[in-house]
């Protein structure tokens, strides 16, 4: 009988297309090319839902996976996962693994909206990490979860005080405060006013609040009088 975990391997295989690879290569270029397959998202998430549940959880639990695929088929496994608790657990279990950010940002559980209460002492987890994506994770979060409505400057100071060379972590650190300057404006603002991010993710942030449509013209002249030369 065929193993289950070759089965998903297999069909995945012989979903490949060079093409596709290559432009994933492109827009993901810190991962190995011989890792990715070339098979679009929709199609993942559609195998994702289609899968049973004795195979979802047989194969989450066989980590670390050898393609870029199967992180996705992965995230996409667990973004769909209903209960909070097996969720969060099995997204904690993953994330040491996650090598890009692609699987970072599109692991979207559907679950954690409704349970932001029970999920801050994850991301408080998540966002000391020494694993850069799962840094990342943490701030997406706060960005997708506790912005507007949700919002309290604690979160944008845990932000803000995370310290890091790597590019991917500082981008998403602008993404979010630029995300936050759209959101909420009176509270971000003075993060950026007083300097308190470094020269990279400061400038970053104004750059990409100025591409915003939900920042007004009359904001985005006023930010970048603060950039930092």
């Amino acid at each position: 009988m065929e193993n289950k975990l070759d089965f998903i391997q297999k069909k995945l295989i012989a979903g490949c297309d060079e093409k596709y690879a290559q432009f994933v290569a492109k827009i993901i270029p810190n991962i190995n090319y011989e890792t990715i397959l070339g098979i679009r998202t929709p199609d993942l998430r559609n195998m994702a839902k289609n899968l049973s549940k004795q195979q979802c959880d047989n194969f989450i639990k066989s980590v670390p996976h050898k393609y870029f695929e199967e992180n996705q088929l992965h995230a996409f496994i667990l973004s769909g996962i209903r209960d909070f608790e097996t969720c969060v657990r099995a997204v904690d279990c993953f994330l040491p693994f996650i090598d890009n950010w692609a699987t970072c940002d599109q692991m979207t559980p559907k679950v954690f909206d409704k349970n932001t209460d029970s999920l801050l002492p994850y991301i408080k987890k998540w966002i000391a990490s020494n694993t850069p994506y799962s840094v990342r994770f943490s701030i997406v979060c706060l960005m997708r979860y506790y912005l507007g409505n949700n919002f309290k400057p604690e979160y944008a100071r845990m932000v803000a005080n995370v310290k890091s060379n790597d590019y991917y972590i500082n981008m998403v650190r602008a993404w979010y405060f630029a995300t936050g300057l759209a959101k909420n404006w009176d509270s971000i603002l003075p993060i950026v006013q007083q300097q308190k991010l470094d020269k990279w993710t400061h400038n970053k942030t104004i750059q990409k609040a100025r591409e915003s449509r939900r920042i007004s013209p009359e904001q985005k002249r006023y930010l970048i009088t603060l950039k930092i030369m």
